[in-house]
């Protein structure tokens, strides 16, 4: 008789948070027109923008950086740690700092370093936070996520740029059509592609920030290695660590990358490595590799669309591999420690 292994608690933390996600995504877009309204002024008005954050947070300024490039401004995304120990110049440009939390150590001692408040502003899921409480922020829908590893403040806070970006003149209804109908990608291919990896490597162009994330997730939940390079990054050297021991996760779009995307697949069929392919680019699958495919779509369409199915396989990934997924042995959920 098959004895069926119990659900980690963390992992039902985390199943809590997802299943709330989209709605309180849709809550965070409309609940967010007027502070996104004065971002996107201030945006406009600077043409430069500066996204700081860590871990997840920086993952979705690394996604949103190429949205806010698209429309002319001089967008750079950069870890908070960086800016305290190398700080870019801020005078004349718009800051976007994203904390989850809000209560992060490197926020804290940012804010106290720097005296510029003028064009500085917040993406939070606690307005009391000490984020909160210091500039005028964005803040998303259904307080802070209790669950270890970033799913819910993902989704939320794309949804928050959703709503800057909307403010700036982008159409919001492709990405609001993909929050409120997921479509039903199936993992078990994807799953059992990577069930015999040491290690994962995530890879996109313009989906890189989304590839970020994933590696992020799957580290932190999986207690592997598992890392992202841009594209172009694994092309330049890193090609000699790919073989049957190590898992490649691509992100193909709807956009000019995508040629790029499906070459970089072909050459990681061609080393023997176990490729998994989440692909809104409506071109053909590739030979060789698991494709998830969804309907053609960029941008936060294709984030929203992806972003669900693969929260379940860095989950699914990591109940394989760890006793206890979920619950964090080194780290906690608020990092207030440099």
């Amino acid at each position: 008789m098959t004895v069926e292994k119990p659900r980690p608690a963390g992992l039902m933390a985390i199943d809590r948070e997802m299943a709330r996600q989209h709605g309180d995504a849709i809550a965070s877009f409309e609940n967010n027109a007027d502070i996104a309204g004065q971002v996107a002024a201030s945006i406009r008005r600077n043409g430069r923008l500066v996204l700081l954050g860590m871990g997840a947070s920086h993952a979705v300024a690394r996604a949103v950086e190429p949205l806010y490039r698209a429309h002319g401004f001089d967008a750079v995304a950069l870890p908070l740690s960086e800016q305290l120990g190398q700080p870019l110049p801020l005078a004349g440009k718009t800051v976007l700092v994203t904390s989850q939390s809000g209560e992060s150590a490197e926020v804290v001692r940012w804010f106290s370093e720097t005296g510029q408040r003028t064009d500085i502003f917040g993406l939070t899921l606690e307005a009391g936070s000490f984020l909160g409480r210091t500039v005028p922020c964005l803040v998303g829908a259904g307080g802070t996520e209790l669950a270890f590893a970033a799913t819910r403040s993902l989704t939320v806070t794309f949804a928050l740029h959703l709503a800057i970006l909307a403010a700036l003149g982008d159409d919001p209804a492709p990405a609001l059509a993909a929050l409120q109908a997921q479509e039903a990608v199936e993992i078990d291919a994807a799953l059992a592609a990577l069930s015999e990896v040491a290690t994962v490597v995530t890879s996109g162009r313009s989906l890189q920030g989304l590839a970020e994330a994933l590696a992020l997730g799957l580290t932190e939940l999986s207690r592997l290695p598992c890392y992202s390079l841009e594209g172009g990054q694994l092309r330049h050297g890193p090609m000699e660590m790919l073989g049957p021991r190590i898992g490649v996760v691509l992100f193909r779009g709807n956009d000019p990358t995508a040629d790029l995307v499906t070459a970089m697949a072909v050459s990681v069929v061609e080393t023997g490595a176990r490729l998994v392919i989440f692909d809104s680019s409506g071109k053909p699958p590739i030979a060789g590799a698991v494709t998830l495919v969804f309907r053609p779509a960029s941008g936060l369409a294709a984030i929203f669309a992806m972003l669900p199915v693969a929260q379940r396989l860095m989950i699914a990934f990591a109940d394989a591999r760890v006793e206890n997924a979920g619950t964090p042995v080194r780290t906690a959920k608020i990092t207030r420690s440099e």
